[in-house]
């Protein structure tokens, strides 16, 4: 499994979206507001997914906000920063 089809899975999984299926997450898709209707709230229980999953710090607004961009910004940026990626 790759890791773009992995954090489909811990996104729905960590955020009990029960309707949500990983086919329903693009990679373009917009994350926080977009149609999976995230808050600050699940981008806050994401963060600490992420960092407790892949070692992986997502520590500032700005840094937030490109990150969850979408799902394919989400994947870049652990791929670059997690040493539990190869």
């Amino acid at each position: 499994m790759n890791l773009m089809d992995e954090l489909r899975i811990k996104i729905i999984d960590t955020l009990n979206l029960e309707e949500v299926v990983p086919d329903d997450i693009g990679e373009d898709d917009q994350l926080i507001g977009g149609d999976l209707g995230l808050d600050s709230i699940d981008v806050l229980e994401l963060v600490m997914m992420i960092e407790k999953d892949y070692s992986v710090r997502i520590d500032n607004k700005e840094l937030g906000a490109r990150v969850f961009r979408s799902l394919r910004t989400l994947t870049e940026y652990i791929a670059e920063e997690s040493p539990r990626v190869q």
